[in-house]
């Protein structure tokens, strides 16, 4: 922008407020502006360009710097690392040595341990052989003195004998005692061997037995398994049989009413059968329905035969209430076992006719 100002002299204008003179036409102060701005755009922007290159510059600057610290501290880090790694092989060949010290002295020690067992085994079974020696050597001694007498006898004998006895050969009294002696050793032996043998088939013997009583008793378990097995089936066929039968007296029309009834007269026959029982018909629960019918009626005809013959006689009048007493007596049990068989009788009916609903 061209402005002519008119100023003052300097020494006169120091505490004076200038104000431009504008001699210019509007519109070439409007050009005028334009080109400024567009000018003054293009300084801001030379400018902010200048204050980035700048900064970059500084930017530039700093990288490089920090890239060389970086380069630094890589090259320290790599002696770092290198020295660890050196450490580190140190160390594994330290564990290693550690290592191969630890199984050598492992393995001396199971050595050690193992000729430790081997020793103690010698020592134990030396012990035992000591043990056994010993006693052998005490055996032997005991022998030895229990033989000593016919040592002493022996030589007492070989003093007395004469100087020359050796001469006489088989002829002397010696030698068949001598061959008796050993003909009964040799039997003595074969016997031995002969009850080594015995005992050895008595053993096997006896395994053989107890194998034979294990199959016996094995098999007398499965057969009585197999037999509590048929009875139970047999049960279960039979009560099957029994509800089967009742069902089948219903289903004939029998009402239930009816078999209780029967069932209660033949409860009163067998309590009858029961009071007038014969020996001569035999059991009584083997005894069949009409069998009992016939015991009781040949009981009752016999009780009424009873009665006519006490009424026929008239001697005298004790006798007659000796009679009547005993006529009475009679006629009260045959009630009270009526009204007995007449109580079981109802009593079974009842239970029955429970058991069947």
């Amino acid at each position: 922008m061209e402005m002519r100002i008119q100023t003052m002299p300097r020494e006169e204008t120091e505490n004076v407020n200038h104000i431009p003179v504008i001699t210019e036409t509007s519109n070439q102060i409007l050009d005028t502006g334009v080109n400024t701005l567009q000018r003054t755009l293009v300084v801001k922007k030379q400018v902010e360009m200048d204050e980035v290159d700048r900064q970059l510059a500084l930017k530039q600057q700093e990288f490089k710097v920090r890239m060389h610290v970086l380069a630094q501290r890589r090259a320290e880090l790599e002696l770092k690392q290198q020295e660890t790694k050196e450490r580190a092989k140190k160390f594994d060949k330290f564990v290693e040595d550690n290592e191969i010290k630890r199984r050598r002295a492992l393995k001396k020690y199971q050595d050690a341990r193992k000729l430790n067992t081997l020793k103690q085994k010698e020592v134990l079974e030396l012990t035992e052989r000591l043990e056994k020696l010993q006693a052998r050597q005490q055996y032997l001694n005991e022998r030895v003195s229990k033989y000593k007498i016919y040592e002493d006898y022996l030589m007492k004998i070989l003093d007395f004998l004469p100087e020359n006895y050796l001469e006489y050969g088989s002829d002397t009294l010696v030698m068949p005692i001598l061959r008796r002696h050993e003909t009964l050793s040799i039997t003595h032996q074969a016997l031995q061997q002969r009850v080594t043998r015995l005992a050895v088939d008595l053993e096997e013997g006896q395994r053989r037995l107890e194998s034979l009583k294990q199959e016996h008793n094995n098999h007398k378990l499965r057969t009585t398994r197999d037999l509590s097995e048929l009875q139970s089936q047999w049960d279960e066929v039979r009560e099957k049989n029994k509800q089967r039968e009742m069902n089948l007296m219903l289903h004939q029309g029998q009402s239930r009413h009816q078999v209780e009834e029967v069932g209660s007269l033949l409860m009163a026959v067998r309590n009858l059968g029961e009071q007038c029982y014969f020996n001569n018909y035999g059991p009584l629960k083997d005894m069949s329905l009409s069998a009992m019918m016939d015991m009781i009626k040949e009981y009752i005809l016999e009780r009424v035969d009873i009665e006519k013959r006490a009424s026929q006689m008239t001697d005298a009048g004790s006798a007659m209430t000796s009679v009547s007493e005993v006529d009475r007596r009679e006629r009260g049990s045959m009630k009270h076992i009526g009204s007995k068989t007449q109580l079981k009788s109802t009593s079974k009916a009842s239970g029955k006719s429970g058991m069947s609903s």
